[in-house]
């Protein structure tokens, strides 16, 4: 299953892209201590409960805050140093679904300057309610 918008199941698409970060992230014994560029993407299944025909009231508070849903991720991935980029990957998502409305979550884990010759290297997690 695909994190998509699904007016049919009651479901939205909310999205974090580009995220970029400084963070200590890796094995290698100089990303314990020097923080790099991560970049980090979130893809959240949110319900919807006014789909698939009404309009809901225009108030910040019936939606997931895609600032909040930033900031989350920001402050896990500075807190300290990661080995693995599936284990940061995996905090963001488990916090993501803290929030009760999120069903399903995927989340991208990228260190763009680790190999020379390639644009990037990371992972992609999903976590779900299901």
């Amino acid at each position: 299953m695909t994190i998509e918008p699904d007016a049919a199941a009651g479901l939205r698409h909310v999205f974090v892209r580009g995220l970029t970060v400084q963070a200590r992230l890796g094995v290698h014994a100089h990303e314990k201590t020097q923080s790099q560029r991560v970049v980090i993407g979130i893809d959240l299944s949110v319900r919807d409960p006014h789909a698939p025909a009404a309009e809901g009231p225009d108030d910040l508070s019936r939606v997931v805050d895609y600032g909040v849903v930033a900031e989350t991720a920001r402050r896990i991935a500075c807190a300290g140093h990661v080995r693995l980029a599936e284990t940061l990957a995996e905090r963001i998502a488990l916090a993501m679904l803290g929030d009760d409305r999120v069903l399903r979550v995927r989340v991208s884990v990228e260190k763009p300057d680790v190999l020379p010759d390639v644009t990037s290297v990371g992972v992609v997690v999903e976590r779900t309610r299901f």
